[in-house]
């Protein structure tokens, strides 16, 4: 493993990160306590979380948001302004006023399989898997699984076709 990016970008708070090989990571971008494998290229404006995990060969494109409990596998690619959401219910307070500690809210776990693909602007809810190879169209909003292979679009994102052209 790696114990710094690859490159000298400056301008980036990176705090208790696993670097695998050769990865590169742009400036303007916060990682912390986060894993990322090797060859994979992080992009400006970026914020990988502590807790999440992101495979080898991937790219994640600028102004991106990778909360914890979100695991990327290899060769997935993060398009512009992807959002993941970890919290099905969020508050900032108790019902009581207080402000929520970590035993307040239930992390919901998000697997991106290898190989897949999400276009620039789209959200990601907590708790869902999409699968290996599967396209999530830009703007789309994935509230369920995505089978492998699938190609999914809008809000909520919906079955349109399978990666090998068969249509849904």
């Amino acid at each position: 493993m790696g114990d710094v990016p690859a490159n000298a970008a400056p301008f980036r708070l990176i705090d208790g990160v696993e670097f695998g090989e050769r990865v590169v990571v742009q400036a303007f971008t916060n990682l912390y306590g986060c894993r990322i494998d090797d060859d994979t290229r992080i992009g400006t404006f970026v914020e990988i979380q502590r807790g999440a995990v992101v495979g080898a060969r991937c790219k994640i494109s600028s102004h991106s948001f990778v909360c914890d409990g979100v695991a990327i596998e290899d060769e997935v690619f993060i398009g512009h302004g992807v959002t993941f959401v970890n919290d099905r219910s969020p508050r900032a307070t108790t019902p009581d006023g207080a402000l929520q500690a970590a035993d307040d809210w239930q992390l919901l776990r998000t697997v991106v399989e290898r190989r897949a693909s999400l276009g620039s602007g789209v959200t990601v809810l907590g708790g869902v898997r999409i699968g290996a190879g599967a396209l999530v169209g830009a703007g789309a909003v994935v509230t369920r699984d995505v089978a492998p292979g699938e190609i999914v679009v809008g809000n909520p994102a919906r079955v349109r076709a399978a990666v090998n052209g068969v249509t849904a």
